[in-house]
């Protein structure tokens, strides 16, 4: 969108975590904000309209009537947690939450520098997207620890690896399927 940039291309302005998206690393989107030719943002719009607001939680007016039904569905997994994860920016301050989404950053380029088969890039970003860094965390302990995990092929690590990930998700009550409007 014209005139609109953003310093911190990895959170959005509407609580999207950018760098963990697959779209995003695969280069197909620029992030809100990331250059010209962006598509129109209605949020994007709005904050220009309220001085520029680097996160909609530092609006006077947030949560307004576009966070109603936000998190409802999803046009994209990454979509899903939007409202929560602007509170928890908000709660905890944009720098440690920066923080925390620096080292599930880490974690997904650990996961896909050695564990995805060509199959598993969208899994791994869902994944970490969706489940806690505690669990995260969790998950590649339990990946270090495994025994024979050197004599396995690429195939059967990022099988294991997903599985793990699978199972934290089932563990928490996360469910990857994308929530379709009706």
């Amino acid at each position: 969108m014209k005139g609109f940039n953003r310093q911190n291309q990895l959170f959005s302005l509407c609580g999207l975590n950018c760098g963990l998206c697959p779209m995003f690393l695969n280069k197909y989107c620029p992030g809100c904000g990331g250059g010209e030719g962006n598509q129109s943002c209605k949020i994007a719009k709005c904050s220009l309209e309220h001085g520029s607001v680097e996160y909609c939680f530092q609006c006077s007016e947030y949560p307004c009537e576009k966070y109603d039904h936000i998190d409802d569905y999803d046009s994209f997994i990454t979509h899903r947690r939007r409202r929560a994860d602007l509170d928890k920016a908000r709660q905890y301050g944009i720098g440690a939450y920066n923080a925390e989404q620096m080292e599930k950053a880490e974690i997904l380029d650990l996961l896909l520098s050695n564990y995805n088969d060509g199959r598993k890039k969208t899994l791994f970003c869902v994944a970490v997207n969706l489940l806690d860094l505690e669990e995260l965390q969790e998950v590649l302990r339990q990946i270090e620890n495994r025994s024979n995990l050197e004599t396995l092929t690429l195939k059967e690590k990022s099988a294991f690896a997903a599985g793990l990930l699978r199972a934290a998700a089932a563990k928490n009550n996360i469910d990857w399927k994308l929530r379709k409007k009706k």
